[in-house]
Order: C-alpha cells, then sequence, then structure tokens
C-alpha cells in the first residue's frame, strides 16, 4: 500500500478554515508563528473566528482586518515589542471579546481537550483577577479528605490548528529543531484537524536518528496536511534557520497608529509567499537574521 501522501498548498490549508471556527495558532509571541499561513488567511473571505494563542502578530493581523471575534490567550507579544500594538488598539476599542488566561492555564485548557475531559484542576487563578475577568471559570472542591478549592479550568477544543516547523515529510512526520517547541503539540493533540506549514519536506528516512525522535513532539496521526513554506514564519524566528526581523515587525506595529493599508498592500493583498519574500529582501537575507538570546 503506498503511504498516505498529506502534502498541500498553503492555499489548500485555507480552504478548510470555514467562518465561526475555533483556530489554534502555534509558536509563541515573535517566534515560530506560521505566518505564510496567516497571510493568505487573511486574503480570504473567512470572519468571526475565534483564536487561541500564545499571541504574536498574528493576533493583531486578524484583529485590524476585522477576522476576530474572540481571542483567547496567554499574552499577545513580539518579544522585543512588549505589547502587539494592533491587538492593544483592538482591546482598548472593546472590538473582540476577550478569554484572558494565566499561561499555565492555557495549556491546561488544551490539554484538558486532548484528553477529551472537560477541565482539570489547578491552584492558578486562585485569589487573582483571572477569575474576575472570566466569571465563566468555575471552582471545584477536590472529593478527597483535603477538601481543597481548585480552579477547574475548562477545556478548549479547538475546531483546527496550524503550526510552523523546520521539517516535515509528506506523511506528516515533522521536526521542531530549534529550542522553542513550546507548546505546538497539544494545540495539534486539541484540535479536530491540525495542519503544518514547513520549512523544507525531506525523506522520511531524515527522521530515523533516535536522537531526532525527541524533536517530533507532533504526532504524525495528529496532521492532516503539510504545506511547504520556506522563510513562512518571518517576520518571527524559526531556530536555527533564522531570528527575528525586528526592523519589519517595529514597521509594522508602528501601522497600528499610522493606519495599516500600505503595509497590506505592500505584503499581505494578492501576494505569494514568493513574492512577498521578495519584497521583505528575499531567502538569504532572511536567513542571515541573528537567532534570539534564549
Amino acid at each position: 500500500m503506498e503511504p498516505l501522501d498529506k502534502s498541500m498548498t498553503i492555499e489548500e490549508i485555507v480552504t478548510q478554515v470555514q467562518s465561526g471556527m475555533t483556530l489554534g495558532i502555534g509558536g509563541w509571541g515573535g517566534r515560530r508563528k506560521p505566518m505564510a499561513f496567516i497571510r493568505a488567511l487573511l486574503n480570504s473571505e473567512v470572519t468571526d473566528l475565534t483564536l487561541v494563542s500564545y499571541g504574536g502578530p498574528e493576533v493583531g493581523m486578524l484583529a485590524t482586518s476585522g477576522k476576530l471575534k474572540k481571542l483567547i490567550f496567554g499574552f499577545v507579544s513580539m518579544d522585543t515589542i512588549p505589547l502587539e500594538g494592533h491587538y492593544r488598539q483592538a482591546r482598548q476599542e472593546g472590538r473582540i471579546d476577550l478569554m484572558e488566561l494565566d499561561e499555565g492555564m492555557l495549556q491546561l485548557g488544551l490539554k484538558a481537550a486532548a484528553a477529551r475531559l472537560p477541565f482539570l484542576p489547578t491552584r492558578v487563578g486562585l485569589a487573582s483577577d483571572v477569575m474576575t475577568v472570566n466569571p465563566e471559570i468555575k471552582t471545584i472542591k477536590s472529593p478527597y479528605d483535603d477538601g481543597e478549592e481548585l480552579v477547574a479550568m475548562p477545556a478548549l477544543p479547538l475546531d483546527m490548528a496550524v503550526c510552523h516547523v523546520n521539517a516535515a515529510d509528506s506523511r506528516g512526520n515533522s521536526r521542531i529543531s530549534g529550542p522553542d517547541p513550546f507548546f505546538d503539540e497539544w494545540f495539534c493533540r486539541a484540535s479536530t484537524k491540525a495542519y503544518l506549514t514547513t520549512e523544507q519536506f525531506v525523506a522520511t528516512d531524515s527522521f530515523n536518528d533516535p536522537k531526532i525522535a525527541l524533536q517530533m513532539p507532533v504526532e504524525r496521526s495528529l496532521v492532516h496536511g503539510v504545506a511547504l513554506a520556506t522563510c513562512g514564519a518571518h517576520p518571527t524566528s524559526c531556530g536555527p534557520e533564522y531570528g527575528m526581523d525586528l526592523a519589519h515587525m517595529r514597521a509594522y506595529n508602528a501601522t497600528a497608529k499610522t493606519g495599516w493599508q500600505d503595509y497590506l498592500a505592500d505584503y499581505i493583498q494578492g501576494k505569494t509567499l514568493s513574492a512577498y519574500i521578495e519584497q521583505v529582501g528575499g531567502e538569504s537575507a532572511i536567513k542571515k537574521l541573528p537567532l534570539p538570546v534564549f
């Protein structure tokens, strides 16, 4: 039997997104975000999304374009830019609904969804404004002798998740070879369908080294499709291939005050990934960007 070929284009992944979906985006702030997918999504007619993310520029872009209904998040930052400007503006103007969580609570919500549980207990959030701003989050009393009151962090089931990886094969095996795998595996496990964009397609036997298995947190069985997106995390980093494009992120962030129509026209509207890469200086320039220091 021929192995299942899960390779597809970024545009084909976008066609799987429907208005009103709950969408999980992997990566962390300004690191390893599937930005090629996000730009393609901005060129679609999809709206009314609920986004679950440790947010970076994808949050601001989706919010300022009017595609975001609700954001469930631990933070929205681009690392050296502590607070993403378009997100700040959308929040101040009340244009999106919010479920603001502690970073660990967000992880527990994904893990509960992955385990098909309604919630997971935690002490995190007690005696904090997390409970004040999220009155829908309940507490539960331990059934054991301690009788402790705990937060019942609700599951965060996703209709779809998209993550960016360093390498993948056409079967859905993948590798995150940088130092920042974070919680991508839990986004994929919590979702009905998970998709990957990848810096490169490789042969399956390139994963045979047991040491590489430690860099493969996303199970092949979770992956419904993989699209080639070389430099597809730009302007966020994708170590060890390239770092953050700080100048580009600052210029993008500034458009929260000046208006982002020129940015939209220059970098997003009708742009293929190859045209975008050329617009920002080319692949060789991107791969010279210094890596973040952890």
